[in-house]
């Protein structure tokens, strides 16, 4: 049942929305010197309405995780530099040029000229200083990107066009720092950035686009940006209209209620074929979707924190099951084929210079007999019933597997891990939780054993690697963090540290991989497959889309802005008026009967709806 409040709540956006269809198709109405009245039709409004299956976590870029949040702030907010959309190296942004020093300690970037705010004022080298020195200082401040900035010194403006980045030592990821520079006049006055909603529009930015409006788990409106440095546009306005689930987007697609929607799952996917309206699109993807264990929480002080089970502590426990997952069949039965099984860790094979691949004795390999051998010969005895105790015959090994709610994926995910984990002897009981939920306990409180996550890996994925780092647990009153399994493993810090000073590229990529290796023997996560990129688009509201990488890239959820900077809509004249029902009266009026009449469906169904392994 429906409550009142929330059908009035319903109805009253329905109508906004309503309203704001009436003026996007108003025509233009001019009287003559005679006083006669004369209408010229007008072009519509352009606007495409991007679906998402999750909501924004923060509109705030410092705390902000989740890939439909950091893929709005790349398109409000600049970068120092972004992603080439062809070869995907780093390419200039805020910052026109750089050089550094003979010992690669000293990084000055010179800010582009005449570039300004959204708000007129000019955009300096003061702005990122403050952005960089903010985030080397302040623990809320941290939780979005707090590792890249770990190894800064000192971050100071020369003058208005001139950064000054000192490192304690040689970066190799200085041209890739994956933070949005942020208005320092705006933000300076903020008093606490880590609980800071951001919610003041239209908001202050240098990107594409400018965000005007948002409703909390409904939608963000965003507004070309007629000042941005490249140029405003081609569209005029870019919604993002949060769904609860995939069903009832993919369905607000083939309606025309959304142009376009992406990171869809296998069996969404396939329910798209076969519509002359939609194009799908299916390419490599830049996720990795895995399971994340509980191996011990604690915070970065080293105190426990959580309920995890004992045995995920110890590494045999991880590895065996590791090789009760048969990956092809989830990638066959949960995925429809539309997936590659996981061969690596956490980089997917779209990244094909840093790729690192198990192969001889060191893959793992779907094998029962072998998990249950090395559970036999850990000391984890299976009892009558057919379940495994710890050695020390006190606790069975009974766990939890967490998952997102109304999500049929991962119904089919926990049904094959059910079944496999009890032929070893573990028993697992699913737990659906929702989204904040998930979030919560798979991060501060650590109140999980296994659970399903996933990442939208960088073209230089150090951000992903440094997930697993000791820092990025939370601190004992909960903040910062980020961690993705509260994996603190000295080896894995070292290559980190060591791949983080070597400039040479080869030798920076070998540490990477032994990084994923790592990752992969002492499993705190264990990858399953690698999505495909897919999605669709109503070919009678998109004109055309470029990817990135441009050959065959990513549309919605890349690692830059290009996709919806690049968006053509389809050109549409307004309805005449002045004739009793016109067209678009019509249309309005049918918009009206949809959203109202869903007002205990459709529109519900845009609640919040964020998976926690939809983070970046």
């Amino acid at each position: 049942m429906v409550r009142t409040g929330t059908r009035l709540a319903a109805l009253s956006l329905a109508l906004s929305m309503a309203t704001l269809l009436v003026a996007h198709a108003a025509p233009s109405v001019a009287q003559t010197s005679q006083g006669a009245v004369v209408r010229t039709p007008q072009v519509e409004k352009r606007i495409v309405r991007l679906g998402a299956t999750q909501s924004m976590d923060w509109m705030n870029p410092f705390l902000a995780v989740r890939v439909v949040s950091t893929s709005i702030h790349r398109w409000m907010y600049g970068f120092l530099t972004v992603p080439d959309s062809k070869t995907l190296k780093p390419s200039p942004d805020l910052a026109e040029s750089w050089e550094t020093s003979p010992d690669k300690l000293t990084w000055t970037f010179t800010m582009r000229a005449g570039a300004t705010w959204s708000d007129g004022r000019p955009i300096t080298a003061q702005d990122a200083a403050w952005t960089f020195n903010k985030i080397m200082t302040d623990d809320g401040a941290k939780t979005a990107n707090g590792p890249a900035v770990e190894n800064f010194d000192t971050v100071t403006a020369s003058d208005d066009r001139t950064l000054v980045i000192k490192t304690k030592k040689p970066q190799a990821s200085m041209l890739e720092l994956p933070i949005p520079i942020v208005p320092k006049h705006v933000w300076e006055s903020v008093p606490d950035i880590g609980t800071y909603e951001n919610e003041v529009y239209p908001a202050v930015g240098s990107g594409p686009y400018i965000a005007v409006e948002h409703k909390k788990n409904s939608y963000v409106r965003l507004k070309a940006n007629p000042s941005y440095w490249r140029g405003a546009p081609a569209i005029d306005e870019l919604h993002v209209i949060f769904y609860e689930n995939p069903e009832a987007a993919i369905a607000g697609l083939k309606k025309g209620d959304i142009d376009w929607i992406g990171r869809l799952q296998g069996p969404q996917f396939e329910a798209l074929a076969g519509d002359a309206n939609i194009t799908q699109w299916n390419t490599q993807g830049r996720r990795a979707a895995y399971l994340q264990f509980n191996p011990g929480a604690a915070t970065a002080d080293d105190e426990p924190i959580g309920d995890g089970h004992p045995a995920l502590k110890d590494v045999r426990v991880r590895q065996a099951i590791h090789h009760a997952i048969d990956k092809k069949t989830l990638v066959e039965q949960a995925q429809n084929g539309l997936a590659v099984p996981a061969d690596g860790s956490i980089v997917p094979p779209m990244y094909q210079e840093f790729f690192w691949k198990a192969e001889g004795e060191a893959a793992v390999t779907f094998d029962l007999a072998e998990a249950n051998r090395i559970l036999d010969e850990a000391g984890y005895a299976k009892g009558a019933d057919g379940i495994r105790t710890m050695p020390d015959g006190k606790r069975k090994l009974e766990m939890r597997f967490s998952i997102h709610t109304d999500e049929p994926v991962e119904d089919k995910i926990a049904q094959f891990l059910t079944g496999w984990l009890k032929d070893i002897g573990i028993q697992l009981t699913t737990r659906k939780l929702d989204s904040n939920k998930f979030t919560e306990e798979t991060g501060s409180t650590a109140l999980y054993d296994i659970a399903i996550s996933g990442w939208s890996v960088n073209p230089d994925p150090e951000e992903i690697l440094a997930t697993h780092l000791c820092s990025r647990r939370p601190t004992a009153s909960g903040e910062g963090g980020g961690t993705e399994s509260f994996f603190c493993d000295k080896e894995f810090e070292k290559l980190y540290q060591a791949q983080l000073v070597e400039l040479d590229r080869p030798a920076r990529v070998g540490l990477i991989k032994q990084m994923q290796e790592r990752l992969y023997t002492e499993a705190p996560v264990v990858a399953i497959y690698y999505p495909n990129n897919l999605e669709g688009y109503r070919k009678d509201r998109i004109a055309s889309i470029t990817p990135i990488p441009e050959d065959n890239g990513i549309l919605y959820g890349g690692s830059s802005y290009w996709p919806v900077y690049s968006l053509r809509a389809v050109e549409r004249a307004a309805a005449p008026a002045g004739s009793g029902s016109g067209i678009g009266t019509a249309v309005v009026v049918g918009v009206v009967v949809v959203l109202v009449l869903g007002a205990g469906g459709f529109l519900l169904m845009r609640r919040r709806r964020v998976s926690a392994d939809d983070r970046e």
